[in-house]
């Protein structure tokens, strides 16, 4: 099989690797079918990651499910399903409580998509090992757009873990959002299908501020500190100026979410958030435990996530696409 390989700044290639065998009876071998750009893959590709080339890429997808062991109970050959990004076992106590990305039954940050806790692979190959098929995999509710949902390993699960809890603990919740790609779109358009007051989205690229209005948010192309304007901040740059003055602008004791892959360091306004109160969170996400609901608010018909896909491509094009600044292109195998 093929493996799309990052081996330099701005350059993937296609190379060989062996095709996944089953190593037991809980194990699946999947065929991604929708696959797209996590946010950090860009920053990645831009030479920003701490980590050397080569390895595999990509941590997000829809996949078709070619082959299952024995005890493999959930999903069968032909399922289409969601690959989570990280690898979980399902059963260790981390798991059982909620905690997937810190599994113990693998080595500490496995993942696909960059060679974290041991070689995993990448979800732009053409075969993909899923360990424990069972505790994994989420089958793709019927009706929804493959195209549409193959962020949901990571980065639109996500998007409804920074916001939809805390709008669940506080209905109305003012709601800041500072992104520079897709996870500032899609919570935007999950805070205001679910019931925030006021949406503020900033980006300074016209184009991504056009898609949040559509979703009902009102945009901004920089941020200047807002004093106890917003309840929730959601940060997404991985700039830690940024994440400053998303904090800078929380009302007493709001919460800061941020999500950005933070590779550079800098400094917080700790004694504003001190005196703010300020509950600040950053964090990858367990995201298999969220993947089911925020399948479920894909399906209720709220929420529109395909406006965020930029570009729809063939799956032989992501050697020479892949590296191109698009805000979320998906690939697609012409034989899904």
């Amino acid at each position: 099989m093929r493996e799309l390989t990052y081996v330099a700044r701005h350059a993937v290639e296609w190379r060989e690797a062996p095709d996944p065998k089953l190593r037991s009876d809980q194990e699946a071998i999947v065929a991604p079918v929708a696959a797209t750009s996590c946010d950090v893959d860009s920053a990645i590709l831009a030479g920003h990651g701490f980590l050397d080339p080569p390895f595999a890429l990509g941590h997000e997808c829809v996949a078709r499910v070619v082959e299952t062991g024995d005890a493999v109970i959930t999903v069968a050959p032909g399922d289409l399903v969601v690959v989570p990004w990280s690898i979980n076992c399902g059963t260790c106590d981390h798991c059982r409580a909620g905690l997937t990305a810190h599994c113990t039954a693998v080595p500490h940050m496995a993942m696909y998509g960059a060679p974290i806790g041991g070689s995993w692979g990448g979800l732009f190959s053409d075969l993909v090992r899923v360990p424990w098929a069972d505790a994994m995999l989420v089958p793709l509710p019927s009706g929804l757009d493959p195209v549409a949902m193959a962020s949901a390993s990571d980065n639109w699960s996500l998007s409804w873990r920074l916001v939809a809890p805390h709008l669940k603990n506080k209905p109305g919740a003012r709601v800041l959002v500072v992104a520079r790609g897709s996870i500032g779109l899609y919570v935007c358009d999950i805070a205001r299908a679910l019931g925030a007051s006021d949406v503020l989205y900033v980006d300074p690229d016209p184009g991504h501020r056009e898609i949040a209005r559509s979703y009902g948010a009102a945009t901004a192309e920089t941020l200047e500190p807002f004093p106890h304007g917003f309840d929730i901040a959601v940060e997404a740059t991985g700039r830690v100026d940024q994440l400053a003055l998303a904090v800078k602008s929380l009302a007493p004791e709001g919460i800061c979410e941020s999500a950005g892959n933070h590779f550079r360091p800098g400094e917080l306004p700790l004694l504003d958030m001190y005196l703010t109160g300020v509950t600040l969170r950053i964090a990858r996400d367990n995201v298999r435990n969220h993947i089911p609901d925020a399948l479920d608010l894909a399906a209720s018909g709220k929420v529109a996530p395909e406006r965020v896909v930029s570009h729809v491509l063939d799956w032989e094009q992501l050697p020479d696409v892949l590296p191109e600044k698009h805000l979320k292109p998906v690939f697609v195998r012409a034989d899904s």
